[in-house]
């Protein structure tokens, strides 16, 4: 009968048993010899005060007496103290055998987390990134970290109070391997953060990283004319930031660092460098100065492209309103030099307007002349005003307002848009009407008369549309109640500095796991967008480039793509291996290729694609699977494509169950 193989308990217990008594051998050893040199150093002693006493034989007993106690309170002290360090070696002893292969490996390692974690390494070795490279995967695996770390909280800032007092069991009930790893590595630099010390390389790291002079890494992008691709789409399809914007600097600079509370603290250093640069009117770097917010983009690039709008807009308006006084003086000094007439006819002059009195009036807040459009009862031409420019809405103020009007029923900022332009005009076109107002700010709510009479001294004439000609219309009633005002001297129907503040108080407030997916997906745009100009010219590689490309896109559009970070940091770093090494993709390709199928593209397909994501100490021992092992194991063509990274050794393996009745601590 066949010995049952010895368990995993028995082999660890044996392990035990054999390092105690290894350990108190050594004990016994270390006590022997410490007797035998406590002893030999009493007997020196005892020598030694017997020649002081023989030495000292002419003191008289009284001081003899004196200094006998003296010599035995001497000893005792001794004594006590040889007791005490004695125990510490014991206890120093009865450790070291046991764990010293063991302390020297785990030291190793932190002195090597150690210099990752140096704020100064991290500075030098950013500075120094090879602008031809894309960002390692080690980047994008430390941020996907950070996603999972951070739904513990719903702040950034009550995640960087809680991770100090947070408990590991906690963050590694569902995480994979790599996200337990870090987080139990960096434990005891996670509770502490940054250390005083750091503090000016922080402030050099974020003077880089705001410096639009420098070239900080700046990433080399092919030009979509260089490249004429959809790749220009890519970012967007993942609603993304795009691939040379500030949020992507950030991304990579915030996956840099080794825990997610550094992470964290960093991103408040970084609201509070965006604030001072909204304080001192500065433009925010790699961000449109005055483009409205791409909907298409991740909403923290829409918040930033907002502040740079809102700069923009300020200082047209400080110009405008400079302007529109320059007006008035000059108009104040003309009418006293001179009459109106006088002035309207000199060259650089002011524009005026004639009413159907025949007086002249200064047309205030004028933009340009509209073309082949006069004012029906003065025919003075009509000039276009300078409006007040529209909300600058982001997708969540978009969701906010539908929400406002169907649940209120409200019309939102229309009329208070329109009431502004009609101001406006009347105040650029003396004497004007509501059909002047109607022919240029709603065209097709005009019908023009054919003048058939052929008498062309009487201005052409017309008729409003039947909405507009009904009883009670809204446009007639805000014309009435509108006085001429220029934009610049009404109330502002955006204010910046409420609407920048509010952007402001939510990057400090934002969801941890909301920053980190963002930046998390714009830094993976960011290396497939570098990569592709490389790759798709490769015919040997293209094919499962595009395959990889296609796979991220179904996942970040499909929703709860989170859930995949693994699956997607995977194929990251394979399309990151196929610019590195492409001789090892390419001979996995071939391997897979030769192994025997039963011809169906699609299963060759996707045998390949798992076959490539598979570690390397798997792929090391592949073998060619028996025609039944084929049938049995090969994912069919329905099977969705994360399935294939199930089973294999990696970093980021597949997620254990969750335990159903097990209460977190």
């Amino acid at each position: 009968m066949e010995t049952a193989p010895p368990s995993f308990v028995s082999k660890a217990r044996t392990a035990f048993n054999s390092a105690a008594a290894k350990a108190e051998r050594v004990f016994t050893d270390l006590k022997s010899d410490r007797e035998d040199e406590k002893e030999s150093a009493r007997n020196e002693i005892d020598l030694k005060e017997e020649n002081e006493v023989k030495h000292q034989g002419w003191r008289t007993a009284h001081i003899r007496k004196k200094q006998e106690w003296q010599n035995k309170l001497k000893n005792l002290r001794i004594g006590r103290k040889e007791v005490e360090d004695q125990d510490k070696v014991e206890d120093s002893t009865m450790a070291a055998p046991f764990y010293d292969e063991n302390l020297f490996i785990l030291k190793a390692k932190q002195d090597q987390e150690a210099k990752a974690s140096d704020v100064g390494c991290l500075v030098e070795s950013l500075n120094a990134v090879d602008v031809n490279k894309i960002p390692p995967a080690s980047i994008l695996k430390q941020l996907a970290v950070a996603i999972e770390a951070g739904k513990k909280a719903k702040t950034v800032k009550d995640f960087v109070a809680s991770s100090g007092s947070s408990s590991p069991v906690r963050e590694r009930g569902g995480l994979s391997l790599s996200a337990v790893k870090s987080l139990v590595l960096g434990e005891k630099e996670d509770k502490l953060g940054f250390s005083s010390g750091d503090e000016e390389k922080l402030v050099s790291l974020i003077n880089s990283l705001f410096n639009v002079d420098s070239s900080f890494l700046s990433r080399k992008i092919v030009s979509d004319l260089e490249f004429p691709t959809n790749r220009a789409s890519f970012a967007k399809d993942l609603h993304a930031a795009p691939p040379s914007s500030f949020v992507v600097k950030l991304a990579e600079v915030i996956g840099s660092f080794t825990t997610p509370r550094r992470m964290a603290l960093f991103w408040c250093k970084v609201v509070d460098e965006l604030r001072r640069f909204w304080n001192e009117e500065k433009y925010i770097p790699w961000i449109p100065v005055d483009d409205i917010p791409d909907l298409k983009s991740c909403l923290l690039h829409q918040w930033l492209q907002v502040i740079n709008c809102c700069l923009a807009r300020k200082a047209r308006c400080l110009a405008a309103s400079e302007a529109l006084d320059a007006v008035m003086r000059q108009a104040s000094s003309a009418n006293e030099d001179s009459d109106g007439s006088e002035a309207m006819c000199s060259p650089g002059s002011l524009l005026y307007a004639k009413s159907n009195s025949g007086e002249l009036i200064l047309r205030l807040g004028v933009y340009h002349p509209v073309d082949n459009l006069t004012m029906l009862e003065t025919g003075e031409p009509v000039y276009a005003p300078i409006t007040q420019e529209g909300p600058l809405l982001t997708e969540d103020l978009i969701r906010e307002t539908e929400e406002l009007v169907l649940r209120t029923g409200s019309m939102g900022a229309g009329c208070s848009q329109l009431l502004s332009d009609m101001q406006a005009f009347k105040a650029a076109n003396p004497g004007c009407i509501l059909e002047d107002f109607v022919r240029w700010h709603s065209p097709p709510d005009w019908t023009e008369n054919d003048n058939s009479s052929g008498d062309d001294s009487s201005p052409p004439r017309g008729q409003l549309s039947i909405r507009m000609q009904k009883e009670g219309n809204l446009w007639r009633e805000l014309w009435e109640t509108a006085k001429p005002l220029p934009a610049v001297k009404q109330a502002p129907l955006f204010d910046e500095d409420l609407a920048v503040e509010g952007i402001l108080n939510s990057l400090e407030d934002i969801p941890a796991t909301e920053l980190f997916e963002q930046l998390f997906v714009s830094l993976l745009a960011l290396g497939f967008v570098m990569l592709e100009p490389v790759l798709a010219t490769k015919d040997d590689l293209s094919k499962l480039f595009f395959e990889c490309k296609d796979y991220v896109v179904a996942i970040c559009q499909g929703g709860a793509w989170t859930d995949k970070l693994d699956d997607l940091c995977q194929v990251y770093e394979t399309v990151e291996t196929m610019l590195l090494r492409p001789e090892e993709v390419l001979r996995s390709m071939k391997q897979t290729e030769d192994s025997p199928s039963n011809g169906s593209e699609t299963k060759r397909r996707f045998k390949r694609l798992g076959f490539i994501f598979r570690g390397s100490k798997e792929r090391n021992q592949t073998r060619v699977p028996s025609e039944t092992e084929q049938k049995s194991t090969e994912p069919s063509p329905r099977q969705s494509f994360s399935s294939l990274f199930d089973g294999k050794s990696s970093l980021f393996a597949k997620r254990p169950p969750r335990p159903e009745n097990v209460t977190l601590v």
